[in-house]
């Protein structure tokens, strides 16, 4: 792609990893952030990303030229074929992600020659509808606008956006440099070569782009995933069991890593939150994470969610 400029529409968790994975792979990333306090907020995600990259890089250096499966595929594409100078350089590439990286309050400036705008705000539609509209006055022709939205899907936007046919959902996992997909999913007037755009771009960042047939609430990964995190939280917000329990009980027998109450802290209790309140079935659950919330327990960024990370 000859345009490299990438913004990114908020700085939440999967806002700041999208752009700090994306000026890894040398992209101009640019962050639109609403206010002077929201870069306050931003910013010490940044450092924590990249303490995690370069450590997660060193971590590599023993198992260079092996088939060693466990590595982050987002930030070495193929380990068997990496030495330790490639490590080495690619160290250096995160230095200079992180000292590239701009944090602009002028939405004008920030969308100036923009190749992609990737929206990574909360699920609240009508916050995105509002935040869309702005950025309709600022795209340019030939900009992809495209949402990180973890449930809606991009035909309830349409009517809020210039160019509809350049718009689509990208959905990114959290810690994307581990788990590096991004579902692609347009909608019935996405140009086939906006598309085709987005999968690109996704290969260029180190993703692996999981390309949806038709439109989704929740994808493919949420569609999995939602179903079983809000059966965890109805189990603890009825008082069924607690969550070392209901952790202990999924990884004993799954031989997963995680359990999925550690799952959504690394997610993020507003994000369980904003999905839970809209359903008048989960109302409990609602409320039980609105508790924690108002608690500043949010999950691993904020160090406390339903366990504490100091």
């Amino acid at each position: 792609m000859n345009n490299r400029k990438v913004v990114v529409v908020g700085g939440g968790v999967l806002g700041s990893q999208i752009a700090f994975q994306a000026a890894y792979q040398g992209f101009d990333v640019t962050f639109w952030l609403r206010m002077e306090s929201s870069k306050t907020r931003t910013q010490p995600k940044l450092n924590r990303l990249k303490s995690i990259y370069l450590s997660s890089l060193e971590a590599l250096k023993p198992y260079c030229g092996t088939d060693y499966p466990y590595y982050p595929h987002g930030l070495v594409a193929d380990l068997s074929q990496t030495s330790v100078a490639d490590i080495e350089a690619k160290q250096a590439q995160v230095e200079k992600a992180y000292a590239s990286i701009v944090l602009e309050l002028d939405m004008a400036k920030a969308c100036k020659d923009a190749m992609i705008v990737i929206e990574a705000m909360a699920e609240d539609f009508q916050a995105k509808c509002d935040i869309y509209q702005k950025l309709s006055q600022y795209l340019e022709p030939d900009t992809i606008l495209a949402s990180n939205s973890s449930t809606m899907v991009p035909s309830q936007f349409v009517d809020h956006i210039k160019r509809p046919e350049r718009y689509l959902a990208m959905h990114f996992a959290n810690e994307i440099w581990k788990y590096n997909i991004v579902e692609i999913m347009g909608h019935s007037h996405t140009d086939p070569h906006v598309f085709e755009q987005a999968v690109a771009f996704g290969k260029e960042i180190g993703m692996e782009p999981i390309c949806l047939q038709k439109e989704q609430p929740g994808y493919v990964l949420n569609s999995l995933l939602v179903p079983f995190l809000n059966a965890a939280l109805n189990l603890y917000a009825n008082g069924i069991a607690d969550a070392p329990t209901i952790d202990k009980t999924w990884r004993k027998a799954t031989g997963a890593p995680y359990g999925p109450m550690q799952i959504l802290d690394i997610v993020g209790l507003q994000t369980a939150y904003n999905i839970a309140r809209m359903n008048p079935a989960m109302k409990k659950v609602a409320d039980m994470l609105k508790s924690y919330i108002d608690q500043g327990k949010t999950g691993v960024q904020a160090k406390a969610g339903f366990y504490s990370y100091e």
